[in-house]
């Protein structure tokens, strides 16, 4: 996994910047800021800086929803579900209210009109007093350059010049009788004026975009929501939405300069934020993803080394806060840094958009419903009843309709990709490692079961079991020099397909379309065997696989088999389910009186107590019979195991084979080595995939959430967030608790409580750690009686100096009779539930 996370190219997520160079005036360099909003560029340092242009102030500005502490969240109606989650732009142009966006219109018009107008006016009467005087006005070029960039701006480079004669009252060939236009002149011409009239009546309105979009834009808050603006430029945080009626005002934040930021521990949502005066706020997010990408890019901000900190200086840094340190730590330079942090933000705001422009929202516990970006912004945006619409927008349409830059939006896409690939490979190491778990229990319940002696007793037929000089062999290699994969040893292969004739000429892939062509007139009888099997035993679960291709073929042939494909008997299958040992036992006695000489193996190897378990604790019997002169498959599955990964069980084996999961037990192993960011950008994708169901409404039936909080829990305790993995556990241990099949002692809630523990060490909470691995512990020793095993040991060692052989014959005496006992116990159990074998009784099973 590490291998494939390599770090792309970077992408900026400053939408807007714009700079502002002024051309010579009389060999006089001037540069002066536009009355427009400046926003940030791409991270970088002073060094190159041209004369004559402005620096800009490196960073992010992210608008979330969070909740007012006086309400409840989530509100029963639904009120606010739609809120934004994360606003990864500089430009916070979309979702602007109808009326906010007609009135910026009228102000750009006006101030258009009157400019001209202006202009007009002014350079009439000077070119008047130049003809009087026989002078000219002296002419001031000013070059604008804007450039648009970034994550989900408009990608554009334009540039023009604007021509104007400078204003007679400033310019240097001016008389001072230009002087004479006095304030009153200009009031009166005003009155008489119906532009400057409309300018006046909007004169109280704000004269930059950033400025209307802060009056305007939350206007209208959904009750209980809060809108708060996060700049990395200044390290600050500020509340833009208005307070509501029972909002306490006096503790609400407002305003901060962060000095340092930590993950809350009464929920995945909130965040504890310190300000640079050492008072602390926290903040709950609507949204679990926000809370998470907020805290990342406070941290990032904090370990920035560019004095871009707190007023230009260093003071909105705190060393001791963990994120930020462990950024530090990454080794990065300022150039890089600043590209991760970018990078960071552009797969969250994408991710994000996803999620929204197709979900119904996070309280719907279906899939998300497909949709377009476009399509759902419109509709949220146009649908003033929609809830938390003001916010639901994600396209940038003002700059001359363009849309999203593609390759931009193609370079993100492509990271992603990346990162859930990554993601669902993690997953799925944490579900082998999960169901391997599971298998090695449900055999370990199996060899308690009363009847488990007498199956443990009984011979397979053309079974072989490797032998004692198995252990000496090569990995990958099988007791006959076949092939294995995974890293336990079988033994040898007896049985085989029919040698024809034909195949000594034919090449390998003919051979296996022959096989193919036996498998499917085969099929029929053994469908009909299978029918005949499950209806005398009642069994609920028969299925009859496809035939295998030719592909499927050579590969397991290769793997297992060094290329005889003849040794492949499973190309025609069945499966059958035994919901216990005793089904089991009466399915084996059918069989064998049924059909007897057609049956070429009985495999029941993988049940043997002494024999290992195949890689991911899989096991399972099979019997081969030959149909047709075709050899086929029936596996049985008993009903413990089948539970666990059901038809998906050999493909676990599979797995757990290819990617040696056997090798370590902790899965959250698997993330060892892996950057910062990486891990950042993981947790992105968890909170993808986790969205359609928030933590506070997953339910101990929703097995597939589970396993994604499980996965991402991990991803919280490597990358240093122990709050909210405790946070995610706790909430885990107490579904697992409430499951009917599962409980408080089962073996995977003890392994959550021990991951809790983990958690809770890792916050110097060791007085609760211990305590759970004590109970842990002493529920261990009560299962094992474990005092009362070494007592007989001790006896057992003296007496073998005595007798050495007595132990070995105590052992078999007490086989014998567990076996004698469990034989009767099946006797009981046949003269009950299946009195029909009785019919066909000619002999004991299988011995």
């Amino acid at each position: 996994m590490n291998g494939s996370l390599s770090t792309m190219n970077g992408l900026v997520s400053s939408s807007y910047d714009e700079e502002v160079r002024t051309a010579t005036s009389n060999g006089v360099d001037r540069s002066e800021p536009t009355d427009t909003n400046t926003m940030m560029s791409p991270l970088s340092s002073n060094t190159g800086i041209n004369p004559g242009t402005i620096r800009q102030v490196s960073g992010t500005v992210l608008e979330a929803a969070f909740v007012d502490p006086a309400y409840m969240w989530p509100p029963e109606d639904g009120v606010g579900s739609l809120a934004i989650e994360l606003q990864a732009t500089e430009k916070l142009l979309e979702g602007v209210d109808h009326d906010a966006a007609q009135l910026a219109k009228k102000v750009a018009r006006l101030e258009l009109e009157q400019q001209k107008k202006r202009e007009a006016e002014v350079s009439a009467a000077v070119l008047a007093r130049n003809d009087v005087r026989g002078g000219s006005a002296e002419e001031e070029t000013v070059t604008r350059e804007v450039r648009f960039g970034g994550c989900f701006a408009c990608c554009r480079d334009s540039s023009g010049q604007v021509d104007a004669r400078a204003d007679g009252r400033k310019s240097k060939a001016a008389t001072p009788k230009e002087d004479d236009l006095s304030d009153e002149e200009e009031e009166d011409e005003d009155e008489d004026d119906p532009l400057a009239a409309d300018m006046k009546s909007i004169r109280s309105a704000p004269r930059s975009t950033r400025e209307l979009e802060d009056r305007t834009r939350y206007s209208r808050v959904p009750e209980g929501i809060l809108v708060y603006r996060l700049d990395t430029r200044d390290n600050t945080i500020e509340l833009l939405s208005p307070p509501h009626q029972n909002t306490d005002v006096e503790s609400l934040l407002t305003y901060m300069v962060v000095n340092a930021a930590r993950p809350g521990t009464s929920s995945r949502r909130e965040v504890v934020l310190t300000g640079l005066d050492g008072q602390v706020h926290s903040l709950e997010a609507c949204e679990q993803r926000t809370a998470i990408s907020w805290l990342e890019a406070i941290e990032m901000m904090l370990s920035r080394d560019d004095g871009q900190g707190f007023m230009g200086s260093k003071l909105g840094r705190n060393k001791n806060t963990g994120g930020a340190r462990a950024w530090e730590k990454e080794g990065l330079s300022e150039g890089e840094r600043g590209q991760a942090e970018h990078e960071y933000l552009n797969l969250a705001a994408y991710s994000n958009v996803l999620i929204r422009s197709g979900a119904q929202g996070p309280q719907s516990d279906s899939s998300p419903t497909k949709g377009t970006t476009n399509d759902t912004a419109n509709a949220a945006t146009d649908n003033p009843s929609t809830p938390g619409g003001i916010y639901y927008s994600v396209e940038t349409k003002v700059i001359d309709g363009e849309g999203y830059d593609d390759e931009t939006l193609e370079s993100i896409a492509r990271r992603r990709a990346v990162i859930k690939d990554s993601w669902d490979f993690f997953r799925m190491v944490c579900s082998l490692i999960r169901d391997r778990r599971k298998y090695v229990e449900a055999f370990r319940r199996l060899t308690t079961d009363p009847l488990y002696p007498y199956l443990n007793s009984i011979d397979g037929l053309n079974d072989p079991e490797p032998g004692e000089g198995s252990k000496s062999r090569r990995r990958g290699e099988n007791l006959d020099g076949s092939k294995n994969t995974g890293e336990i040893l079988y033994a040898p292969k007896i049985i085989s397909q029919r040698r024809m004739e034909d195949y000594g000429t034919m090449t390998r892939v003919a051979t296996c379309k022959d096989l193919i062509s036996q498998a499917e007139r085969a099929l029929p009888s053994l469908v009909e065997i299978c029918k005949a099997l499950a209806g005398s035993l009642g069994l609920e679960e028969v299925g009859v696989g496809p035939i295998k291709e030719v592909s499927a073929i050579l590969r397991k042939a290769d793997m297992k088999y060094d290329k005889d494909v003849l040794r492949v008997t499973d190309i025609c299958r069945s499966l059958l389910v035994v919901k216990d040992i005793a089904t089991l036992l009466a399915l084996l006695e059918l069989a064998r009186d049924s059909f007897g000489p057609l049956i070429k193996r009985v495999k029941l190897s993988s049940f043997k107590e002494r024999n290992p378990h195949v890689s991911g604790g899989y096991r399972h019997c099979i019997i081969n019979l030959e149909l047709k002169d075709h050899i086929c498959e029936i596996q049985i599955h008993l009903w413990p195991f089948w539970m666990i990964c059901g038809v998906d069980g050999f493909r676990h084996y599979r797995h757990c084979a290819e990617y040696s999961t056997d090798s370590f037990e902790d899965p959250f192993d698997a993330l060892e080595g892996l950057d910062r960011k990486t891990r950042a950008e993981l947790i992105v994708m968890a909170e993808e995939a986790v969205s359609p169901m928030p933590l506070e409404k997953l339910q101990w039936y929703h097995e597939k959430y589970i396993l994604d909080y499980f996965a991402e829990a991990g991803l919280f305790i490597k990358h240093g967030l122990s709050a909210w993995g405790e946070v995610t556990l706790r909430h885990l241990i107490r579904l697992r608790c409430e499951s009917p099949d599962i409980g408080m002692d089962h073996h995977e809630t003890r392994q959550l409580q021990r991951y809790l523990a983990r958690t809770l060490n890792y916050q110097k909470k060791v007085e609760e750690s211990d305590e759970i691995l004590e109970r842990l512990k002493a529920y261990e020793d009560a299962q094992k009686t474990k005092d009362t095993e070494e007592q007989r040991e001790f006896w057992d060692t003296i007496y073998d100096f005595l007798d050495p052989s007595k132990k070995e014959r105590e052992q078999e005496e007490k086989v014998k009779h567990e076996v004698r006992a469990s034989k009767r116990h099946w006797r009981k159990i046949r003269a009950e539930r299946f009195r029909f074998l009785d019919n066909n009784d000619q002999s004991a099973p299988m011995q």
